[in-house]
């Protein structure tokens, strides 16, 4: 079996509420979900979900090659980019293609992924995660109300504008949970949006009320010294890593002792979450998978031994896409279908794109406010601007 070629699609997931962090909210409810179809010369084809703008510069490196060497052209891409650097969107096409690559691997061995990898357990325990800065109260908990439905004891709230306001709502969530479990594990993220002081003070004015699990991204992803500071000065554990784009950017925060969680993000592919885990359980950490449409990296999860929980941020799947998974009692179950379990019906994308193009996004949390981290005033929001006038 041999990589012949590849095809490009791009689907919609209707989200049925507004997304986003403390960086910016969607300006839709919909978003777009790239997906990447990597074909073989026996007729098998691979799924890979995530943005690969950058796929023609890497492709080369795995044409005619045999899919089932998935870690090693997993190197060999990386090496395609030496000089020029494989972060970004590089590194998310590298993600894409690998994810393809471990689908035909576990196809041509008529088996679900998760069997393909080593698990023997195809269930992969959770924690809800709404992207849900900008519902209200009510939605907040209408939304956690559907996951607890689905047995979720653990949840992650996005925040970092208001103390108050992230207090009620965490609160209340543990309250929707309770009915799972006596002890809610309540987690929140910051996406980066404070400086090491603020995120000490923050996460502490919040521990007086509510026991966090961990805290995520308080600060730059790249920022040893300053998550270190926070680990050190909360009670909550300091998770991160959802954004780093290589393994060699985990040495200098595990060098820190700065983490205690350390995450993965599921675009960046099968191979790379592999080889963290095992950096990460070298350390005695966990490691936990950032989610994305579809899961993927679930199957990888059920196989190493230091998986904690994978973060579940939706209970349906994007236009046109099929998942071989059911999402229940707080975490996700994988089926039997061949590979990732993902069948995408391609005439269903097309119409539905060509009878509703999805919306352009402008702004949103992908992109970084102008004041994030320069905050003094608790309850500002990062990108607001003062309209008053201009001292004398």
């Amino acid at each position: 079996m041999k990589v012949t070629g590849y095809r490009s699609l791009t689907t919609t997931h209707d989200w049925g509420r507004l997304i986003g962090d403390a960086n910016g909210v969607m300006p839709e409810p919909r978003t777009e979900v790239p997906v990447l179809i990597v074909e073989t010369d026996s007729g098998l084809e691979g799924v890979g979900v995530g943005a690969h703008d950058d796929v023609d510069r890497v492709f080369r490196a795995i044409e005619g090659e045999d899919p089932r060497a998935a870690p090693a052209l997993y190197d060999r891409m990386l090496a395609q980019v030496f000089k020029t650097g494989h972060a970004g969107a590089t590194f998310g096409a590298i993600g894409a293609i690998d994810m393809a690559l471990w689908d035909l691997k576990a196809k041509a061995a008529d088996e679900p992924l998760w069997r393909t990898v080593g698990a023997t357990d195809r269930f992969v325990p959770g924690y809800a995660s709404g992207l849900d800065i900008a519902l209200d109260d009510d939605a907040l908990a209408g939304l956690y109300e559907r996951f607890a439905d689905r047995g979720f004891g653990a949840a992650k709230l996005k925040g970092g504008h208001d103390v108050e306001s992230d207090r009620r709502r965490l609160e209340a969530v543990r309250e929707i949970l309770g009915r799972n479990t006596t002890r809610p594990a309540l987690m929140i993220d910051a996406n980066e949006s404070w400086n090491r002081a603020q995120a000490i003070r923050y996460v502490d004015a919040l521990e007086r009320t509510v026991d966090l699990a961990w805290v995520e991204e308080p600060v730059r992803r790249w920022d040893a010294a300053g998550l270190a500071a926070v680990r050190h000065g909360v009670r909550a554990a300091v998770a991160t890593g959802e954004n780093l784009t290589g393994l060699e950017q985990y040495r200098p925060l595990l060098d820190a002792d700065a983490v205690d969680v350390v995450q993965v993000g599921s675009v960046w592919g099968i191979t790379h979450f592999l080889r963290v885990a095992v950096v990460a359980h070298g350390r005695d950490l966990p490691v936990s998978p950032v989610a994305y449409h579809a899961n993927p990296l679930a199957h990888a999860a059920a196989a190493v031994p230091n998986h904690l929980a994978c973060e579940v941020q939706d209970l349906s799947w994007p236009i046109g896409i099929e998942v071989d998974q059911e999402i229940a009692d707080g975490g996700i179950v994988l089926g039997d279908l061949p590979g990732l379990g993902i069948r995408v019906d391609e005439r269903r994308i097309e119409a539905t794109r060509a009878s509703s193009p999805p919306a352009a996004a402008p702004g949103g949390p992908h992109i970084r406010p102008d004041r994030a981290g320069l905050r003094l005033v608790p309850g500002t929001r990062p990108d607001a601007r003062s309209t008053a006038p201009p001292p004398r």
